[in-house]
């Protein structure tokens, strides 16, 4: 038994296929996911830490380093956005690297969330 045994996209898709009254249903739309990816990248810290970093460290600067982070966070969702499409099947960062990297860096990643 290897650790890093990858389960392919067949089996994947198979289990995502699956019907009956435990299983996971698409109720968001697309307004409530840009909400919760909003909500989820920004969080309440934005509006606590601003004037903090603002005064001891970035100055006026402030508005370059939060487009910068935003660029950052763009290019993340973008990516999560990549893998969405590849892997279609519920299990978000866990999923995406049981299919990609083995089973050890997913039961990491798993952890690590």
């Amino acid at each position: 038994m290897s650790l890093f045994v990858r389960k392919p996209m067949d089996a994947l898709m198979n289990e995502a296929a699956e019907t009956g009254t435990h299983t996971l249903k698409k109720t968001l739309g697309a307004k409530g996911l840009i909400a919760l990816g909003i909500g989820a990248i920004i969080g309440a810290g934005l509006f606590s830490i601003t004037g903090m970093a603002a005064a001891n460290h970035a100055g006026p600067a402030i508005t370059i380093s939060f487009v910068v982070a935003g660029l950052g966070c763009l290019f993340a969702g973008l990516c999560y956005a990549e893998f969405a499409s590849m892997i279609p099947v519920a299990g978000s960062a866990y999923t995406y690297s049981y299919a990609t990297m083995g089973e050890f860096m997913a039961w990491i990643i798993g952890w690590d969330l």
